[in-house]
């Protein structure tokens, strides 16, 4: 067995400097998150009076929730959200994955000056100006919910890593399923896809994750609130409650017995919407994680 040469004393003073320098990106990156969580358990009062980070949980109980979840916004706006993320992703994939196959093939006359100009748009665009004009007045859309579908529902960026993905599968396995009589749709939902599956996790991982946190397009394009999504519910909840007329429903806690004041809560109730807002993300992220870094990777092979 080959012996494994010992690290020179500048290795190892390099990857100790890294290794301290990603811990400390870690440590900042949990702190906002643990401080946002031991403070959506804590007692109102308590939390009101707080300054700086909030380490532990004090005096734990769960009116903050109580209080979230008798709000009937949020439960409208995790639908809509729902409505729009799977929308978005569904309509999303579908076009980037027919367009991506089409631009791989070697076959394919325009593929190169195509791709150029889709990658000309990611340096270069309109502005928000020409696409609300778009949107509003051409298409129609405004106060819709495909306003927040059809404008974002494909992505150059994303096209580019599946397009890079389906060139790398070789082409012998689509001559073989020629030779066998395979038609175009058979190869790729067939043969490529299943191939690449890695990348597909990933591109779906970008969709779900960018329309779930998206807030500012529905901010923007619509104006009925039953249509709002949950991150703009969550901005208006935070807006409003910092105002002094809040409007903090407290009954379902005076209900309970609990002593309830508007005022008090409304710290508290910032904090657990946050973490409602955010947790169906932490759920589903340990899910795909695993095919996140093979998938760029493999999607950034080739140019």
């Amino acid at each position: 067995m080959a012996m494994v040469k010992n690290k020179s004393a500048g290795s190892r003073i390099f990857d100790g400097i890294n290794c301290l320098f990603f811990a400390l990106i870690i440590v900042v990156c949990i702190l906002p998150v643990w401080h946002v969580i031991c403070a959506s358990f804590s007692d109102a009062g308590w939390v009101m009076n707080q300054t700086g980070l909030i380490w532990k949980i004090e005096k734990f109980n769960v009116n903050g929730y109580k209080l979230v979840f008798h709000d009937s916004r949020i439960w409208t706006g995790y639908l809509n959200t729902l409505i729009y993320v799977f929308g978005n992703t569904a309509l999303g994939m579908f076009l980037t994955v027919m367009a991506a196959y089409a631009l791989s093939r070697k076959d394919f006359l325009w593929a190169n000056p195509i791709m150029f100009l889709i990658s000309f748009t990611m340096l270069f665009s309109g502005g928000i100006v020409p696409l609300y004009i778009l949107v509003t007045q051409n298409l129609g859309l405004f106060d819709s919910r495909w306003a927040l579908i059809l404008p974002n529902c494909m992505s150059a960026f994303y096209l580019i890593l599946v397009r890079t993905a389906l060139q790398n599968v070789p082409d012998s396995l689509e001559e073989s399923a020629m030779l066998d009589g395979a038609g175009r749709f058979t190869i790729l939902f067939q043969i490529m896809l299943p191939l690449i599956k890695a990348t597909l996790a990933t591109v779906i991982l970008y969709y779900i994750i960018g329309n779930w946190n998206s807030w500012f397009s529905a901010m923007i394009y619509l104006r009925t609130t039953s249509k709002y999504p949950l991150q703009l519910v969550l901005k208006e909840i935070l807006v409003t409650t910092n105002n002094s007329n809040s409007n903090i429903d407290i009954s379902v806690l005076s209900s309970s017995g609990d002593s309830a004041d508007a005022v008090l809560y409304k710290q508290l109730v910032k904090y657990c919407t946050i973490v409602v807002s955010t947790v169906p993300m932490f759920i589903f992220y340990p899910f795909v994680q695993k095919y996140f870094e093979s998938g760029v990777m493999i999607g950034a092979i080739k140019g």
